[in-house]
């Protein structure tokens, strides 16, 4: 299948006329002689999850950070809610209600769960304690924090004064998963999400995707690990050689199938 044919799939629920959230038109990123994108289209619709995966070089990296303002595309356009965005910078991103959670997940671990979520948008006190002293209002985001872990079902932290450093790898990501879906109004972006985690912190994990899905936030989820993808995701979409090889979906395609078309062994 070609990206142009991938791109237009019909929505999940199988309404064509519904609007992707966030759209990707033949992208193209060229580092020198490498070609890291070429041509690929994606379209990710409200209250999915989209899982990608490829081989190694397949350019799942380069298409995230594209649609994530890490990197510029060379060619192509993204659409935000059908409109046209440009970002130069994550931040841009950020500010346009995309949030990412990378593989190394970025949380400090010296301040606490409540500190965590609100790195970088720490909210300040009320009257002249944070308009002129600058005073954090450290109760009331941890009161935010507590409210926000309880929606998402995230019932293994219950305190959040406790220093991340002290968290189990399941717990710092599911912190970090927490950051992005307060404050990832539109799209939520997990970056292998599961890949350093054991059994019982990796269904944990899921468990949040499968909430995100449910608070109608719509998630693209990159992964190597099969089961994982086939267990949560709604349509996949499969890289191959800097190009979208096809879009396929759990009920269409097994995970043998899927792998083969990744690889190359099988055409779409």
């Amino acid at each position: 299948m070609t990206d142009a044919v991938s791109a237009t799939l019909p929505s999940p629920s199988g309404d064509s006329s519904r609007q992707p959230i966030l759209e990707a038109r033949n992208l193209v990123k060229t580092f020198g002689k490498v070609v890291g994108l070429d041509g690929v289209s994606l379209a990710l619709y409200p209250g999915e999850v989209l899982a990608i995966i490829g081989d190694n070089g397949a350019g799942k990296s380069t298409l995230i950070k594209c649609l994530t303002g890490a990197e510029v595309p060379d060619q192509g356009e993204l659409l935000l809610e059908g409109r046209p965005v440009s970002f130069k910078r994550p931040q841009d991103a950020r500010q346009a209600g995309i949030e990412t959670v990378y593989q190394n997940l970025a949380v400090s671990p010296a301040l606490d769960v409540a500190a965590n979520l609100f790195l970088g948008r720490e909210e300040r006190r009320k009257g002249i304690l944070g308009s002129v002293f600058r005073v954090v209002d450290t109760k009331g985001m941890r009161q935010k924090a507590r409210a926000e872990l309880a929606e998402l079902g995230i019932s293994t932290l219950q305190d959040v004064t406790v220093p991340v450093e002290n968290l189990s790898g399941g717990q710092r990501q599911a912190v970090a998963v927490a950051r992005a879906a307060a404050f990832g109004s539109k799209v939520v972006v997990l970056d292998e999400p599961t890949a350093a985690l054991g059994v019982r912190e990796s269904k944990q994990v899921l468990e949040l995707v499968k909430n995100l899905r449910t608070r109608g936030i719509p998630v693209i989820l990159i992964s190597h690990n099969m089961p994982h993808v086939f267990e949560v995701a709604d349509r996949i979409h499969i890289q191959r050689l800097g190009k979208c090889a096809t879009t396929i979906t759990p009920q269409s395609h097994t995970m043998t199938e899927a792998v083969a078309i990744m690889t190359g062994a099988q055409t779409a």
